[in-house]
């Protein structure tokens, strides 16, 4: 069935539309204004709207205006349907505001129909919305609209007149003019309500000399304050020159002038819009509009979009990152596996012996870049626990501390804080670069401030970084150092961005800190000023889970008699890490695909102990891979190693019931323990 969209402040009006439209077929909704009929449309498109022009609150004209902005709406046909025609610009007007059809009334039933199905199926199979006129512009629409809200002021006038002359001549009808008097004046003063604008009469010198009723809500100004005072005695020299200018132009052109314009009121900047008319004589009138409340959702918009943008550079810099951190990290395993195997069996005595400890130094240094670059890569994640977020900083501002002695660290943590599900190596990374960071900006010496507390963010406050509501544990590290400007503030956290001199930093610290973070799902936000200092502040998620200690690893190497499976597509590093479990005593099977590692696992499912398994390989995926093997046996031991960090694929093989994660690369004393753990 097809429904209509009525849309009248008159009841009788509405009622006869409505049993036009149900002889018809239609089955009908109904709008006694603009803003109710915009609310029920999108709650319940319908297939057509009709609508009258004058009506409170919204009228016809803004209606079709706001019907057009909407994406949905604005393929649904609007069509006027008015009693008060009297001008073919209303016709003009509406219809290139994007009225599909004006129609005015009466109009007998089925040819009304009638129209209306024409209406729908030119929608359906006529031009494209983009053959239509265009829309007009919002300043050209304030003007349009004036124009012709004056015109209509100007025939009610008329009415007026033509009232009391047949007052004075036909004292007969002296209660039925009286009548139409009062009808005519109501509509006016409807007419001024539909408005909701600021209707102001000046003389060519910028004097007040009337004021619509509803223009001193939008002043902010009472009209007794106005009248008869010149624009110099209402505004600042520099508004009241704006204004007297624009009066000034609409006189000396004769015709109207578009004016935009914000202006201090109440003590908040308050945006107008509209149109200044030459009237006869030598005075204008000045039709506006507030537009405050587009302008600043115009803003926020604009500023919601820059950190879009912001955050899709991020993500994008940081998949290139991670994949290049990945293919790094194999070869740092080749390395450290062969090294870590060279150690173990050579006399520490023995002059090479001090050199492989330094090729081990230097392969540990390119993993802790790796880490860096997979900080902020794909919001990247090693090992999670539940942890006190004050244990995490104390270690790690200790540290800090006896290496920057300069540096005054001053503690406040609130106490029985809520647990937070972190990487604690990763928690430890963010609180030294930021130290760091602050040392940096303190060459002389300072003062560094550390406090933590529990916080619980509502919607409001959460929206703009794009969290959920909820509890939250708030960390702020601040300094009295040199600061930062806007330009720097503004690009503080974008991969490779440093202030320091070249060679002198890589300037990943600060990203990675955002990218642990926001991986994390929290967020982080910093303040700053020339000279005044810096101060960063965290909000990370927080858990119901209890708190877990630290634990402290023996540095031994633990050994093994069981038969594993091992997979992984890169040949270096199966052939290094097969070698290394061999040394530790274990049998090993080895597989450099998914498929292999299936059929490998069928033929000898009673020997293999335990599969240590690669994420990303070609053909079956490392989690496909795993779903299989479970299929086979569900109570298959499974330990998964990656040169990503535990995020995205890996985390969710993990919360299939993998038993472990190992992050490339990896020295044989702790892959060692690990393996053992996996076993026992």
């Amino acid at each position: 069935m097809k429904k209509a969209l009525i849309v009248d402040d008159n009841e009788q009006n509405l009622y006869l539309l409505r049993t036009m439209l149900e002889a018809c077929g239609y089955q009908v909704l109904t709008a006694t204004n603009g803003v109710e009929a915009l609310a029920e449309a999108r709650r319940d498109p319908p297939d057509i709207l009709i609508s009258d022009i004058l009506m409170p609150v919204m009228d016809g004209f803004t209606l079709c205006r706001e019907w057009q902005k909407d994406g949905l709406l604005q393929r649904i046909p609007f069509v006027f349907y008015t009693a008060t025609y009297t001008d073919s610009r209303d016709e003009e007007l509406a219809l290139s505001l994007g009225a599909a059809r004006f129609i005015v009334k009466p109009e007998e039933t089925q040819a009304f129909a009638a129209l209306l199905d024409e209406v729908m199926e030119g929608r359906k199979t006529g031009p494209s919305l983009a053959a239509r006129p265009p829309m007009p512009e919002e300043t050209d629409y304030y003007r349009l609209y004036s124009e012709t809200l004056v015109r209509k002021l100007e025939d009610k006038m008329l009415q007026l007149e033509e009232l009391n002359r047949a007052l004075a001549q036909e004292n007969a009808e002296r209660k039925r003019t009286e009548e139409q008097l009062a009808a005519s004046a109501a509509e006016l003063r409807g007419l001024f309500r539909a408005m909701n604008d600021v209707v102001l009469v000046f003389d060519r010198h910028g004097r007040y000399l009337k004021i619509a009723p509803t223009s001193p809500n939008l002043l902010y100004r009472p009209p007794e304050e106005l009248l008869g005072k010149m624009l110099h005695e209402v505004f600042t020299a520099q508004d009241a020159d704006f204004f007297l200018a624009q009066i000034q132009a609409a006189l000396e052109k004769k015709q109207s002038v578009n004016v935009e314009y914000a202006l201090e009121i109440g003590g908040e900047k308050v945006w107008f819009a509209g149109t200044v008319s030459p009237l006869d004589g030598e005075g204008v009138i000045w039709v506006a509009r507030d537009i405050t409340g587009s302008k600043q959702a115009e803003e926020e918009r604009r500023r919601l979009e820059e950190r879009l943008r912001g955050t899709d550079k991020m993500d994008a810099i940081g998949t290139l990152a991670g994949g290049i951190a990945h293919d790094f990290n194999n070869l740092l395993m080749v390395i450290q596996g062969y090294t870590s195997m060279m150690l173990k069996d050579i006399d520490p005595s023995n002059l090479n012996y001090e050199r492989l400890r330094r090729i081990e130094e230097q392969v540990q240094s390119g993993a802790g870049l790796t880490r860096q670059l997979l900080g902020f890569a794909r919001g990247g994640r090693y090992e999670v626990t539940p942890a006190d977020i004050n244990d995490i900083i104390e270690k790690t501002s200790s540290l800090f501390g006896r290496t920057k002695k300069e540096i005054s660290i001053h503690r406040k943590y609130g106490k029985d804080l809520w647990p937070v599900e972190v990487d604690r190596g990763q928690m430890e990374q963010v609180f030294m670069n930021l130290f760091v960071n602050a040392w940096q900006a303190m060459p002389g010496g300072g003062d560094l401030y550390l406090e933590t507390e529990d916080l619980l963010l509502d919607e409001k406050q959460a929206f703009p970084y794009a969290v959920m509501p909820g509890k939250y544990v708030k960390i702020s590290v601040t300094d009295n150092g040199t600061g930062m400007d806007e330009k720097t503030r503004e690009r503080i956290f974008d991969p490779f961005f440093t202030t320091r001199e070249m060679g002198r930093g890589t300037g990943l610290g600060l990203a990675t800190v955002y990218g642990i973070i926001k991986g994390h799902g929290g967020m982080i936000n910093v303040y700053s000023e020339p000279g005044c200092g810096t101060s960063f502040t965290i909000y990370l998620p927080a858990s119901e889970k209890e708190a877990l200690k630290e634990k402290t690893m023996v540095g031994t190497i633990a050994r093994g008699t069981e038969t594993i499976l091992l997979v992984d597509d890169e040949k270096m590093v199966l052939e290094v890490t097969g070698t290394m479990l061999e040394t530790l005593g274990y049998r090993v099977f080895v597989a450099s695909s998914g498929q292999g590692a299936i059929d490998i696992y069928l033929e000898n499912r009673n020997e293999v102990a335990l599969v240590i398994l690669d994420m990303i390989m070609p053909g079956i995926s490392g989690g496909e891979t795993f779903n299989r093997l479970r299929e086979i046996n569900p109570e298959i031991k499974v330990l998964l190693s990656s040169g990503y960090a535990l995020n995205g694929q890996a985390q969710e093989i993990m919360n299939r019931g993998c038993n472990g994660f190992l992050q490339k690369p990896f020295q044989l004393e702790i892959f060692s323990r690990k393996v053992r753990e996996m076993l026992d």
